[in-house]
């Protein structure tokens, strides 16, 4: 599994994605999530394949490429919950 936020980091929630990140993965330290930038063919091509349209969004992404869990805009969830689908 993968996790992931979409973001625009240099809009006004990137703080908001960048510390969602940090203190996940402080709290869940054996649990990892990568921050992908909409600005980037990675993240376009993301947003587009999962039909995401609001951000920030985390996805969480099975080794298949099907999308396991998504949450678009915020509030964010709680990071339990994005710990739950992130089964490793």
């Amino acid at each position: 599994m993968r996790t992931v936020i979409l973001y625009h980091p240099n809009q006004e929630f990137a703080g908001v994605a960048e510390d969602f990140k940090r203190d996940f993965e402080s709290r869940h330290q054996d649990k990892k999530i990568g921050l992908v930038s909409l600005e980037t063919v990675e993240g376009a091509e993301m947003a587009k394949l999962y039909d995401v349209v609001r951000y920030p969004a985390i996805l969480v992404v099975r080794d298949d490429g099907a999308l396991q869990k998504l949450w678009q805009d915020r509030p964010f969830p709680l990071m339990d919950e994005v710990a739950a689908y992130s089964i490793n």
